[in-house]
């Protein structure tokens, strides 16, 4: 299945977001995904009749722009008042001399007291705005999803028609109301334009990474034996160039050192502002910064495959989901347009029964038109997540899904892994024993690190790494058992295994040993490694069970190291011996007992991570752990564990919030304007400004202490 990333523009209200997700559905594109907040669009193409070029028509013919983000859709050239500040500065030229007649208690200006002379400076905005709100509104009832513009347009034409009525018939001032319908056209813009940016704050974090994405790198090609250095942009690099990159320069793409050594700040990705040593064959991931050094390097992936791209996709993919939470206010939001126009019925017919009066009336409805918000409904929830996310990205800390944010709230028990989670996973060899007379210590190396060289697990790669053999031995088929270790055969027949107590148990009632070589059922040896605990691993239990959050220790290791290792940390349980499968059933357990999170970074633990409530797994973990996980810590440790959980507590809250004032803001206000206790005019800017106190309260999260 191909995946398509657009950026969509002319998204106006979550109705918009809505109409786009269920034409896309409705097209049979699968695992769709569209942001209001960002304005991003992902969906899944499964190969059917249905083209990339066709869907860009039918969204265009819905009245949305398409913008391909590898460049093969060009946008549309930018017309005259193609935004809403514009729109707004045309129409405040107009709207405000408009408004002067209304001080004519004051300040008499008598030339604006002419019908025709309001009239004129009136339908300029009149066009604008049915340019904008008119087209909007028809094309969202074509859709079948009327938006909030179908209401403005409503209110602002009855406004202008019943003036112009007035007019031309010369019924008199009374019937004059082009301030009404100018202003509310005019105030609308200035809230959208308010909204627009309120919107683009949460977005702040997500677009400093993006910025990071494009920058020009130092190529290296050789023509006749000599080098050859000129700059080239990132994009256009591909895996295997050769890149210079100079002291204070930034990281053009995700490459591997060749010569050099150098200083690194990472900080863009992982939160961690402590800069790192980097020497020969080690990795850079594109958007670091060089602070001290200069290396030649290899690019390992080009641009739009990076780890910077795939974390910023995986923030935008994020963005476009939908939590639970927010399911119930889209369906008030699909109905919503349609109900308040009932209202404002209702309103004119039962006011203009009681006051025998037309245009109180009608202005009357009209407010309860304009008034009326849909839009903080939907964007109640996406504002919070986008700043959620991109505090959370900006720290190092990826959420995969939006989901994840809300489920955070509930964790009453986190789960650790021992090795690699609670421990560094750096290990050294401690002590060994040669058990058989038949093979020199010699051999004895040469085949635990034949076996442990395949293997993820952290214990096996320190023994590789230390005990490095020029000769290895080749083997006819190698595969790692989960929960037991690596097994291999040789062409001759001979089986070898590398791995826990659990292979060994036939053979040697000495179980403390981390690990044991057998051949052919023949126990060859043992090898002891010894590990040192997280610096931070402390402070994180503690800050746990300060919050009431049970700690579980669950490890495959033997139950004296993990007792150890929990009586130290202040860990409330400790399960321990535990196969993959066992750890499985052990989460399956925990999460029926209450919402659980699991914290991990192995093979073997790839399937508990898939199974609790919230998976969180560390960056330096295998790739199918990192792959099951929900949440991915980027910086080397459990240290933003606090901050995740908080900001997912947090990020809740807010929503919780914008709801609240959301359905608030809309209860109080529509009944105040039905009984005439405001003006249209004043409707529209009090209806304007209500989007920008949830962006406002919003982009708190950016500096709210969470922990």
């Amino acid at each position: 299945m191909k995946t398509v990333n657009w950026k969509v523009e002319g998204m106006t209200c979550s109705n918009c977001a809505l109409t786009i997700h269920k034409y896309l559905e409705k097209e049979g594109m699968a695992d769709v995904k569209v942001s209001l907040a960002s304005g991003d669009v992902s969906f899944g193409i499964n190969g059917g009749n249905t083209s990339s070029q066709q869907i860009v028509k039918g969204l265009e013919s819905l009245g949305y722009t398409v913008h391909d983000e590898e460049g093969i859709i060009p946008p549309a050239k930018k017309k005259f008042l193609s935004n809403h500040k514009q729109r707004f500065l045309f129409c405040l030229l107009f709207t405000a001399p408009l408004m002067l007649h209304m001080l004519d208690k004051w300040v008499h200006i008598h030339w604006l007291m002419n019908p025709w002379i309001q009239l004129a400076l009136c339908l300029p905005v009149f066009i604008v705005g049915m340019d904008f709100f008119g087209r909007s509104a028809i094309k969202s009832i074509r859709n079948g999803m009327p938006n909030m513009n179908v209401l403005v347009a409503i209110g602002a034409t009855a406004a202008f028609v019943y003036s112009l009525i007035g007019t031309v018939f010369n019924l008199g001032t009374g019937f004059l109301f082009y301030e009404t319908a100018a202003s509310v056209i005019t105030l609308v813009f200035l809230g959208n334009f308010l909204e627009d940016a309120s919107i683009q704050s949460t977005q702040r974090a997500l677009n400093k990474l993006a910025r990071s994405q494009k920058v020009m790198a130092n190529m290296i090609a050789y023509h006749e034996g000599q080098e050859n250095v000129f700059p080239v942009e990132n994009t256009a690099l591909r895996s295997g160039d050769l890149i210079l990159i100079r002291n204070g320069e930034q990281v053009p793409a995700d490459c591997k050192i060749l010569a050099g050594e150098a200083t690194v700040n990472e900080a863009i990705l992982t939160g961690e502002s402590m800069p790192l040593h980097k020497k020969s064959k080690d990795m850079l991931i594109g958007g670091s910064l060089l602070i001290d050094g200069t290396i030649r390097a290899q690019v390992t992936s080009e641009a739009k495959d990076s780890v910077l791209a795939n974390i910023i996709n995986l923030v935008k993919r994020a963005q476009g989901e939908k939590p639970p939470v927010q399911q119930m206010a889209d369906k008030i939001s699909a109905i919503f347009v349609p109900v308040v126009l009932g209202i404002a019925v209702v309103t004119f017919i039962v006011n203009f029964v009681i006051l025998h009066n037309f245009t109180a009336s009608l202005m009357r409805s009209i407010a309860v038109l304009v008034i009326a918000c849909p839009c903080a409904m939907g964007l109640a929830t996406p504002a919070a997540i986008a700043v959620g996310l991109g505090r959370a990205a900006r720290n190092g800390i990826l959420f995969r899904n939006a989901k994840s944010l809300e489920l955070f709230r509930n964790i009453r028990q986190v789960v650790f892994d021992k090795t690699g989670t609670l421990t560094t996973g750096k290990f050294v060899v401690a002590n060994y024993k040669l058990l058989s007379e038949n093979i020199s210590l010699a051999e004895f190396k040469q085949i635990v690190v034949s076996l442990e060289k395949y293997s993820n697990h952290p214990i096996a790669q320190s023994i590789a790494a230390e005990w490095k053999q020029p000769d290895n031995i080749r083997w006819q088929q190698i595969d790692e058992i989960k929960g037991q270790g690596m097994k291999a055969t040789t062409k001759e027949g001979d089986v070898y295994q590398a791995g826990s107590y659990r292979i060994a148990m036939a053979h040697t009632r000495e179980d403390n040993h981390n690990v044991y070589i057998l051949k052919n059922e023949e126990l060859l040896g043992w090898i002891d490694v010894k590990d040192e605990i997280r610096p931070e691993a402390i402070q994180i239990v503690q800050y746990l069970r300060h919050r009431n959050i049970r700690t579980i220790l669950l490890s495959g290791d033997r139950h004296a190291k993990c007792q150890q290792l929990a009586t130290f940390l202040g860990i409330d349980e400790v399960i321990a011996e535990k196969t993959p499968e066992e750890k499985l059933t052990v989460i399956e357990d925990l999460t029926l007992q209450g919402p659980t999170a699991m914290v991990g970074d192995g093979i073997n633990d790839a399937p508990a991570l898939a199974k609790a409530t919230i998976g969180i797994s560390l960056s330096e973990a295998s790739q199918i752990a990192v792959q099951t996980a929900d949440v991915v810590l980027m910086n080397q440790g459990i240290k933003n564990l606090p901050l995740s959980l908080g900001l997912g507590r947090h990020t809740f809250l807010t929503i919780k919030q914008n709801l609240f004032w959301a359905f608030f803001y809309n209860i109080i206000a529509i009944p105040v304007a039905a009984f005439g206790l405001l003006t249209p005019t004043f409707g529209a800017l009090v209806m304007g400004l209500s989007d920008v106190v949830l962006g406002i309260n919003s982009v708190r999260l950016f500096v709210k202490k969470v922990t």
